[in-house]
């Protein structure tokens, strides 16, 4: 094969982080030239298997330095932003990753005439009183008044394997004798699965969507906070009292959480103000068809695919009968 006739070659932001090694895995296997940009290229390496010998390259890459930025798209065709952050570590903070590092990415694709894949996240709002919300919004803004044709994808809550939902209160289900229930457990979700975020991206790389529109992607079940941890408790096989945890309450364990160094915290004051509102595909987007069955997509279930992975936190694994609870 010849240079000129190499498949396009789609450098992708964040490949090894739970959406990204998704994205990654749905383009090797439409035979795309993936360069995968992440700050520790060293620790990437299982990505490998994912394609074909040589189709799947690393280079390092941090949004908060441009010049890295602009050395990871040199010769890209399509650029794919998958970094996102759910809480501020050190100078890794909203302001730096989702809203200079997005404009960062926009700016290099379009020096290098590339097109733009953008996840953002549904409840983007520049004008949020959450910081995580607004960086997402203005991401958007600035994504757009860069590249107008760019495509923004807006999931819900992203299910499968190494999600930091599910997974996070599975976990806090082997050891605590309840979990909580911020705000009541009212807020609703509309959980997708992992794998369509990543058939959605794919899609916008093969330019089979239209370009420069925002699409919320949200599954087929709509789900209250309570109504996901039920399920979730359910597919463990483990009885645990749900506890209603006031939203000042949490907000105040979320700063002093978030105080704490060296720790991930289980929660942060800002994630308390985006649970405040619902996260679900809006009325708009529906009757626009920038939704996955607009696009052609049946969701897959939550039912379909908690069980894949959960199953790890069931008392002996995959070998707990059915309606063992402990």
């Amino acid at each position: 094969m010849t240079l000129s006739n190499l498949p396009p070659l789609v450098t992708v932001f964040g490949g090894s982080g739970f959406v990204g090694r998704h994205v990654v895995r749905a383009l090797a296997k439409r035979g795309y030239r993936i360069r995968v940009a992440v700050r520790r290229p060293d620790l990437a390496g299982f990505l490998q298997p994912l394609g074909n010998v040589g189709q799947i390259s690393f280079v390092q890459a941090n949004l908060r330095y441009r010049s890295s930025v602009d050395a990871a798209v040199q010769g890209a065709d399509h650029v794919v932003n998958c970094v996102g952050i759910l809480f501020e570590s050190g100078r890794n903070g909203f302001d730096a990753v989702q809203d200079f590092g997005a404009r960062a990415v926009a700016e290099a694709a379009r020096s290098v005439g590339a097109t733009l894949t953008h996840i953002s996240a549904i409840g983007a709002d520049a004008k949020s009183d959450s910081v995580y919300a607004a960086t997402k919004g203005r991401a958007e803004a600035a994504v757009q008044s860069i590249l107008p044709d760019a495509t923004i994808l807006r999931p819900s809550i992203v299910f499968g394997p190494e999600d930091g939902f599910f997974n996070k209160f599975a976990s806090m289900a082997r050891i605590a004798p309840a979990l909580p229930l911020v705000g009541g457990g009212k807020t609703k979700f509309q959980p997708v699965y992992v794998g369509d975020v990543a058939e959605v991206v794919a899609r916008a790389v093969d330019g089979t969507i239209a370009r420069g529109k925002i699409y919320e992607l949200g599954g087929q079940d709509v789900a209250s906070f309570k109504q996901c941890l039920e399920m979730m408790l359910d597919v463990v096989g483990r009885k645990r009292a749900l506890v209603n945890l006031p939203f000042g309450i949490a907000s105040l364990i979320g700063s002093i959480a978030s105080a704490v160094p060296l720790i991930t915290p289980p929660l942060t004051s800002d994630q308390v103000k985006l649970l405040k509102k619902d996260n679900v595909v809006s009325p708009a987007a529906k009757a626009e068809g920038r939704t996955l069955e607009g696009l052609g997509i049946q969701p897959v279930t939550m039912a379909a695919i908690l069980p894949t992975y959960l199953v790890q936190y069931r008392v002996h694994g995959q070998y707990t009968g059915s309606g063992k609870a402990a």
